[in-house]
């Protein structure tokens, strides 16, 4: 896959405003999100491996250097000091998780109503050492519905040597999901 392959992955699901790319490696999806929102949105690029991510910055200054990336290194299955985003981007990055529910809960947790999580898998249910746990387009719609996701929908394939097929999809957080952002005040029992 090229820069090419990556923007047109998420073209159909990407709109404007301040994204994340949760395990964002050294970045191809991350360079995609800034060619296709341009210099106006902020982008939060996490991820564990803080050489992956100078790599990444490096990248990202040579080819889009008025984009808006803050670089935060941190383990996206754990609470993540964000603001309130109107998407997020996974891109190879769930396959690593087995439990993938507390995943899906704190990424509710970051999205503003309707925001928006675009997700980019290899279209299978089998994994192996280099992708554990991955989950197939029709394993995804069921998963995201379980986990308050609403309007899944497929936006685009491309081949894929290991697993046939990468697809990518976007869900959008649901009305009742989440309750207020960790930054937001909310009612409480105190």
């Amino acid at each position: 896959m090229d820069h090419g392959d990556h923007v047109s992955l998420l073209r159909n699901g990407v709109g404007p405003g301040d994204w994340a790319d949760l395990g964002s490696g050294e970045g191809a999806f991350t360079l995609a999100l800034a060619d296709l929102l341009g210099p106006h949105a902020r982008i939060y690029s996490v991820d564990r491996d803080g050489g992956a991510l100078r790599r990444q910055r490096a990248a990202m200054e040579r080819r889009f250097p008025e984009a808006r990336v803050d670089y935060r290194q941190a383990d996206f299955t754990r609470p993540l000091d964000l603001p309130p985003l109107d998407g997020v981007v996974m891109a190879n990055s769930l396959h690593f998780v087995r439990d993938k529910r507390p995943v899906l809960s704190l990424i509710q947790s970051l999205l503003k109503p309707r925001g928006r999580l675009l997700l980019v898998e290899y279209d299978g249910d089998r994994g192996n050492p280099w992708v554990p746990y991955p989950l197939s387009y029709r394993s995804w719609e069921r998963l995201a519905a379980e986990s308050g996701f609403v309007d899944t929908r497929l936006l685009a394939t491309v081949p894929s040597r290991f697993f046939g097929a990468i697809y990518s999809a976007v869900s959008v957080r649901g009305e009742t999901a989440a309750g207020p952002h960790p930054g937001q005040r909310g009612s409480s029992s105190r």
